[in-house]
């Protein structure tokens, strides 16, 4: 009987595990900026990114966890069977820079990257300490290129205007 338990809770730490902590939740955004962020300029940044957004996605700003301001979402599913929802595009005001969430490994975002302006780069996320050191005509074609992708590989909620 307690090997059974035992794997029972090695089963429910496991799932507790898997589950994604990035979830869409009622938490105001306006809220979030006036809680979160210190600094005006970034403040102002902020808002300015959510106006942007908004527009390129056609989305409303939502609050994903406990600090993602995100626009629209879509469903995946990896091999592993491991599955959730995310934002379409986001963004995170953290104390040392904006970190965007809209990078898709393509062609185009490549070549729209390398012109970008002054940010730091990990796998999917950019840093950008100003919106001013950054072109941002460039970051909504890095936007819209992201929803193009995830549009062609996922159930995706954010959809581009026809052209």
């Amino acid at each position: 009987m307690r090997k059974w338990h035992e794997k029972a809770n090695l089963h429910q730490r496991l799932y507790a595990m898997a589950q994604n902590k990035t979830t869409p939740t009622t938490q105001s955004v306006a809220a979030f900026l006036e809680a979160f962020v210190d600094n005006e300029a970034k403040k102002a940044d902020a808002r300015a990114l959510i106006e942007h957004m908004e527009a390129w996605t056609g989305e409303t700003a939502k609050m994903w966890g406990p600090s993602i301001i995100g626009f629209g979402s879509y469903h995946y599913v990896y091999a592993s069977g491991h599955a959730g929802d995310a934002p379409v595009v986001a963004f995170s005001p953290r104390k040392a820079a904006l970190t965007l969430y809209v990078y898709s490994e393509t062609e185009k975002s490549k070549a729209a990257l390398a012109q970008l302006g002054k940010f730091k780069m990990s796998k999917a996320c950019i840093y950008v300490k100003r919106l001013a050191d950054i072109d941002l005509q460039l970051l909504r074609l890095l936007c819209e290129e992201s929803i193009r992708y995830i549009s062609e590989h996922h159930a995706c909620s954010c959809r581009l205007p026809q052209a």
